[in-house]
C-alpha cells in the first residue's frame, strides 16, 4: 500500500511538472494580450459595460419551454415535421447524412485527447449522432452518441491544458455538442446518465463563465472566433440546463451580452476579415447561437447587413471550379494545398471534396427569403462541395425560396468596408478571375466602434499585412497570389511592396502584425476608385498608411487595370521622406523562368502568364524562394517551422530614391 501511495504521489508530481512546462509557451504567446489587459485596467474604471447588457438584454428561456425537452433548437412536434422531410422532400440529402455519421466511424479519442482538433470533432460527433437518433429512432445512434458523451466526460480538461484550458474553442464545441445532446436525448437517458452528463456540463459551463464574466477593466476580442465560438457553446448549454442549474440563467445572460457586441462588431459588408478558412470554421457558431437564442428565448438577431450580404462573399471568394478560394488572410498552406498535398488538403478536402460549409447559406436564404443565397448554395453543392455538419441542412433548407441561378448573379463585387474587389469573366470553371485588397484589417466600421466600445480588444492576426495585393486565376490554375496560413505573417508573402526591406504594420513581432498600430492610421488605407465592366476593370488604391510612420512613406498609390485580351497592368507611385530601396513582389506557386531583361514567365503547370517589368527599365530583378514560418501549436502560433512556399520575383530600384514608379504588365498565355 505504501509503495502504491508513493508511486501515485510521484506520478502526480511528474504530471504537474509536465503540465507547468507545457503552459510556458502559452505564457510567452499571451504576453502582449496580458499587457493589453493591464493597459485597459488602467483606462476602464467602474461597472463593466457587459453588466448592464446582462441586465437589459433578452436571454430568459420562454415560459412555455420551461420543463420541456427538447427545446434548444426544436421541440418534439418540430422533430416530427423534420422526420417527414427526411423521408420525402429531403430524402436524398438525408441519406447522405446517414452514410457518414462520425460517431459510427470509429472510437472517440481517449483522454486527455490533446491532439489538435480532437475534442472539436468529439463535440460535433455528439450533436450529429444525437440528432440522427431523434430522426431515425435507431438505438445504434443513441449508443454512439452516449459513447462520445462519455468520452467528453472523461476529459478532465476541455481544450488544451497548455492554452486557455476549459475556455477556448474545444470547450465551446463540447458545450454545444453535449448541451444539445442532453436536450435532445433527455427522455432517452437513464437518471444516472442524465446526472453524469448534467454534472459535467455544469462544471464546464461554470469554468467558461468564470473565464469570460465581466469585471472592471476586462477586455474582449468580440470580433474574434476565440471569443464567440466558446460563448456560443455556453449559451447553448445554458438553455439546455436553464431550469436545472441555478446559475444557468447567468450563463445565458452573459452569452447574450457578449453577442450584443459580437454582432455589433461583425462585418457590415459580408466580407470576413480572418480569411475564408475562418469563415468556414467560425460562422457556423454565429448561426448556432442565433438559432438557439431565437428558439429558446424568442429573440431573432439575424437582421444585420453582414448576414444579408454574406452569400456575396462566399460566391465571390470561390475560385472558378470550386476546389479552392481566393486566399487572403490565414487560409490553408498556399501552394502545397493548391497542389492537393499535405495535411491541410486532407483535412479541408475529405475524399477530394471541398468542405465549404455552404449549407449555412440555406439558413440565411430561408431567414431573408433570399434567392441569391439559395442559388450560391446550390451552385457550390453542384460542384461536389460538402459541409462539416451536413445534418443541419434538414433544418435549414427552405424549399419555398426560389433560387437565383449563379449564372444570373453579378460576376464582380466591391466590398467597401473591407476594401476588397473580386471580378471574373464568367461563372464557369475556365473563367479568368482576380481579387484585389487594400483596406484596414477589420474594415472601416471598426474605427468608430473602438471609441464606442472601449473594452473591445482587437485580435487581427489572421488578417495579413497585404494592403495593395492581388491574386490572379486563369485557365484552371492559380497563377499568382498568397502564401497561405503563416505563424508570422509578413508583407513579403504577398503581391505588394517593401520599403527598405520592411513591410506593413509591426510585422515580424508575432502572429498579429497590427497589434499596437493606431486604427486611426490604418483606417486611411483604402480603394479610391473602382470601375467595373464585362471586359475592363480599373482600380486605384492607397496603402501608405499600412506602413509604420518611421519608414517615412508618404505615398503608395497602386493602379490596377485589367482589359480582356490585353491582360493586367499594375502601376505603382511611391514617395518617401528619405531615399529608399523600394521592392515590388510577384509570387508563383511553382516555376518562374527568366526570358530576358525584365521579362519572365510564370508556369503553373497547365497555365502560363508572361511578366514584363516596363518601368523602371534599369530595375534590379531577382527570383527568390518564398519562405515563411508555419503556424505553431495552440498558444504558440508564431513558433512554427520555417518552410518554403513557392517562388517570387523581387523588383527594386538600383539606388535609393525618394520617389519611384513601377509598371508591371501581366498577360495570361493562351487565355480561354
Amino acid at each position: 500500500m505504501m509503495t502504491h501511495t508513493k508511486s501515485h504521489w510521484l506520478l502526480t508530481c511528474l504530471a504537474g511538472a509536465v503540465l507547468m512546462l507545457s503552459v510556458l509557451p502559452a505564457f510567452a504567446q499571451d504576453a502582449r494580450e496580458l499587457e493589453g489587459e493591464r493597459s485597459a485596467n488602467r483606462k476602464l474604471k467602474g461597472e463593466h459595460a457587459l453588466v448592464e447588457l446582462m441586465r437589459s438584454r433578452t436571454s430568459r428561456l420562454q415560459p412555455e419551454l420551461v420543463g420541456v425537452h427538447p427545446r434548444v433548437y426544436v421541440t418534439e412536434q418540430e422533430i416530427s415535421e423534420l422526420r417527414r422531410r427526411a423521408r420525402t422532400t429531403q430524402k436524398t440529402d438525408w441519406q447522405a447524412v446517414l452514410a457518414d455519421v462520425r460517431a459510427l466511424q470509429g472510437e472517440p479519442p481517449p483522454p486527455p485527447a490533446q491532439r489538435r482538433r480532437d475534442q472539436n470533432e468529439v463535440g460535433l460527433a455528439i450533436a450529429e449522432a444525437a440528432f440522427v437518433y431523434k430522426i431515425e429512432g435507431d438505438k445504434k445512434y443513441l449508443e454512439a452518441a452516449k459513447k462520445y458523451m462519455d468520452a467528453a466526460c472523461s476529459y478532465q480538461v476541455w481544450g488544451y491544458a497548455n492554452n486557455k484550458p476549459d475556455a477556448d474553442l474545444a470547450a465551446g464545441h463540447l458545450l454545444y455538442g453535449m448541451g444539445w445532446a442532453y436536450d435532445l436525448l433527455y427522455h432517452d437517458l437513464s437518471d444516472t446518465e442524465r446526472a453524469r452528463y448534467r454534472s459535467k456540463l455544469i462544471r464546464q459551463s461554470r469554468l467558461m463563465f468564470d473565464f469570460f464574466k465581466p469585471k472592471s477593466g476586462k477586455t474582449y476580442a468580440y470580433s474574434q472566433n476565440h471569443t464567440f465560438i466558446p460563448i456560443a457553446g455556453l449559451g447553448i448549454a445554458a438553455y439546455a440546463l436553464y431550469d436545472e442549474a441555478p446559475d444557468a440563467p447567468q450563463w445565458a445572460a452573459l452569452a447574450r451580452a457578449i453577442y450584443d457586441r459580437v454582432l455589433a462588431t461583425y462585418s457590415t459588408d459580408g466580407y470576413y476579415y480572418e480569411g475564408f478558412e475562418y469563415w468556414i470554421f467560425s460562422t457556423p457558431w454565429l448561426v448556432h447561437y442565433l438559432d438557439a437564442l431565437a428558439h429558446a428565448a424568442g429573440e431573432d438577431l439575424y437582421d444585420r447587413p453582414g448576414f444579408r450580404l454574406m452569400h456575396k462573399y462566399v460566391a465571390q471568394a470561390m475560385l472558378p471550379g470550386g476546389d479552392n478560394v481566393f486566399d487572403f488572410g490565414d487560409v490553408y498552406s498556399g501552394p502545397e494545398t493548391r497542389a492537393k498535398k499535405g495535411e491541410d488538403y486532407e483535412r479541408t478536402h475529405p475524399a477530394g471534396h471541398y468542405s465549404s460549409n455552404y449549407n449555412l447559406l440555406y439558413r440565411l436564404a430561408g431567414r431573408f427569403q433570399n434567392g441569391e443565397a439559395q442559388g450560391v448554395a446550390r451552385w457550390l453543392k453542384s460542384m461536389g462541395q460538402v459541409n462539416a455538419e451536413e445534418f443541419w441542412s434538414l433544418l435549414w433548407y427552405d424549399g419555398a425560396v426560389k433560387e437565383v441561378p449563379i449564372e444570373r448573379q453579378e460576376r464582380w463585387h466591391y466590398f467597401p468596408d473591407h476594401e476588397v474587389v473580386y471580378w471574373r469573366s464568367s461563372w464557369s470553371s475556365e473563367a479568368t478571375a482576380f481579387a484585389f485588397k487594400c483596406g484596414p484589417p477589420e474594415g472601416h466600421h471598426t474605427g468608430a466602434l473602438l471609441a464606442k466600445f472601449p473594452e473591445w480588444r482587437l485580435s487581427a492576426g489572421h488578417s495579413h499585412p497585404d494592403a495593395n495585393s492581388f491574386i490572379v486565376y486563369a485557365n484552371g490554375h492559380y497563377l499568382t497570389g498568397d502564401s497561405g496560413y503563416a505563424g508570422v505573417p509578413l508583407t513579403q508573402h504577398h503581391n505588394t511592396v517593401l520599403i527598405g526591406g520592411r513591410g506593413q504594420g509591426l510585422e515580424g513581432q508575432g502572429h498579429d502584425p497590427w497589434d499596437g498600430v493606431s486604427y486611426d492610421q490604418l483606417n486611411k488605407i483604402g480603394i479610391s476608385e473602382v470601375k467595373f465592366g464585362p471586359t475592363l476593370v480599373t482600380l486605384r488604391a492607397n496603402a501608405a498608411a499600412a506602413y509604420m510612420p518611421e519608414l517615412g512613406l508618404k505615398r503608395f498609390e497602386r493602379s490596377f487595370r485589367y482589359a480582356a485580351g490585353d491582360g493586367f497592368t499594375i502601376s505603382d507611385q511611391l514617395e518617401s521622406e528619405t531615399p529608399q530601396i523600394f521592392t515590388a513582389l510577384l509570387h508563383a506557386d511553382q516555376r518562374i523562368a527568366p526570358l530576358g531583361p525584365g521579362s519572365f514567365v510564370i508556369d503553373a503547370g497547365g497555365a502560363k502568364m508572361s511578366v514584363n517589368i516596363e518601368i523602371p527599365k534599369n530595375a534590379r530583378t531577382i527570383i527568390e524562394t518564398n519562405e515563411l514560418i508555419t503556424p505553431g501549436p495552440p498558444g504558440a502560433v508564431d513558433k512554427g517551422e520555417r518552410v518554403e512556399r513557392g517562388r517570387r520575383i523581387a523588383v527594386s530600384n538600383l539606388l535609393p530614391a525618394r520617389s519611384v514608379q513601377f509598371v508591371m504588365h501581366l498577360k495570361v498565355i493562351g487565355q480561354r
